[in-house]
């Protein structure tokens, strides 16, 4: 029986070659891309206004490292001035739905996670609790 050639990926392990993955797609700037671009081909130009408060380098390394990784696809298309659009792979696509979930949770949780916070700076500082 023949051993399944991939390697056996582990995020918890800080050599694994999943963990830079796990960073580009879950970063700020990745997790917004990938749904901005979940709603269908981008220019660099527009993803730049969808993802209020991105700079135009961070914008860029973030596609670039998401594009290496398989995600995006980037177009260039010949005309001038040159368009270049932005649009999901089919692995992009399945990692979006996935990121999708998780701030579709936060913006509905978001009520509670601010009252915890508000709770959470209420108290007195750790050094003035008995038994701290």
């Amino acid at each position: 029986m023949a051993s399944d050639p991939r390697p056996a990926a582990n995020v918890f392990d800080r050599n694994c070659p999943s963990r830079p993955v796990l960073e580009h797609a879950t970063s700020r700037w990745g997790v917004l891309v990938l749904g901005a671009l979940l709603g269908g081909t981008r220019r660099f130009s527009e993803l730049r206004r969808e993802v209020d408060g991105v700079s135009e380098k961070m914008l860029s390394a973030t596609l670039q490292a998401l594009e290496r990784d398989g995600m995006v696809e980037r177009e260039v298309r010949p005309v001038i001035p040159p368009h270049v659009d932005y649009s999901l792979t089919e692995l992009g696509v399945r990692t979006a739905r996935h990121v999708r979930g998780l701030y579709e949770w936060i913006e509905e949780a978001l009520p509670s996670v601010l009252a915890a916070q508000r709770r959470y700076d209420e108290r007195p500082p750790r050094s003035s609790r008995p038994g701290r």
